[in-house]
């Protein structure tokens, strides 16, 4: 969890690492950025840098052994929260959170990825009992996620924040992210990472695979990891891909209509398809303005709550004139 590990972000951890130097600590940070940047990552190992300060070498491998199994007493993480086909499977929500989450399980409406007020209060009370060093951190991904009920206990928390209580937070979108909790904490942006360095993550991948993870990755580290280490989430965005260039390739309206289909719901796969889409036209090189205002009229069609069908439909129709 060295910063050597950590891929790009050289600015971030230099200022990070300043904070460190000058006992400069605020009491809470925001980390911004778009998806699978490391932001995260790059949390963890601020929470690391902290935690292990002044410690042996013995000490500071005990203190990464309990940090990498999500033991560490003073590092609470509430990161994935629900896992869809996997709802009660708590030891593999447990890799990536610490913070108890059983009262899902007796709540239907809990088995959800947003984060509720029971989720704080559980945060509030652990950061009540006594630690053991100096620092205490709760890591929450996402807060974007949060409710509004869940929202306003963590900005009391925020107001009157424990003695070396610190919050590590994270957004996807610094636009959803209330003025009151960016007024409370230190922001610290992240942008994409170049392709030479995302490169370095994929050094054992073969090399029409690793042009392909490049590509999709755009300078997010996490994409890039997550496809070169899952043989089949690789398979299922070459598909997707394929399927998106043949939507631009084909002259057939019912060619397109078909190719189109992953949009018809809501979900995951239909964020993914259009982002294919997106990339698939820029590939073609040559493309009209029609085209990319047809798209972007597109996604934003989807954000509603109009027939999705029609719309994909109306988009095949369009493009085809």
């Amino acid at each position: 969890m060295s910063p050597q590990k950590i891929i790009g972000h050289a600015r971030q951890l230099a200022e990070l690492a300043a904070d460190i130097e000058s006992k400069n600590i605020a009491h809470a940070y925001l980390f911004a950025g778009t998806p699978n940047l490391g932001k995260t990552t790059v949390a963890q190992w601020f929470a690391r840098e902290l935690l292990t300060e002044g410690k042996t070498h013995e000490e500071k491998e005990e203190i990464d052994h309990q940090i990498l199994h999500m033991i560490h007493p003073d590092l609470m993480v509430l990161d994935q929260l629900w896992i869809e086909d996997k709802c009660e499977d708590w030891d593999v929500i447990a890799r990536s959170s610490n913070v108890p989450q059983q009262h899902r399980a007796k709540a239907p409406a809990m088995r959800t990825d947003v984060i509720g007020i029971d989720d704080v209060r559980e945060i509030q009370s652990r950061l009540q009992e006594t630690g053991n060093g100096q620092y205490r951190f709760c890591l929450i991904r996402g807060i974007e996620r949060m409710q509004d009920a869940a929202v306003n206990a963590l900005l009391k928390t925020l107001e009157e924040p424990p003695p070396g209580r610190i919050f590590l937070l994270t957004t996807d979108s610094l636009q959803t992210v209330l003025p009151t909790i960016l007024s409370r904490s230190r922001v610290i942006r992240f942008q994409r990472v170049s392709d030479r360095d995302v490169a370095t993550l994929l050094e054992e991948t073969e090399e029409e695979d690793r042009r392909f993870i490049l590509h999709l990755a755009q300078g997010a580290p996490g994409r890039a990891i997550r496809l070169a280490n899952d043989p089949d989430a690789l398979r299922e965005e070459k598909q997707f891909h394929q399927q998106a260039m043949s939507f631009w390739n084909t002259s057939s309206p019912i060619d397109r209509m078909m190719a189109l289909t992953p949009l018809h719901e809501r979900g995951a796969e239909s964020e993914r398809f259009l982002f294919h889409l997106a990339l698939a036209l820029r590939e073609k090189g040559e493309y009209t303005h029609a085209q990319q205002k047809a798209l972007n009229e597109l996604v934003e069609g989807l954000r509603t709550n109009a027939s999705r069908p029609l719309m994909t439909e109306h988009f095949a129709t369009q493009i085809a004139q």
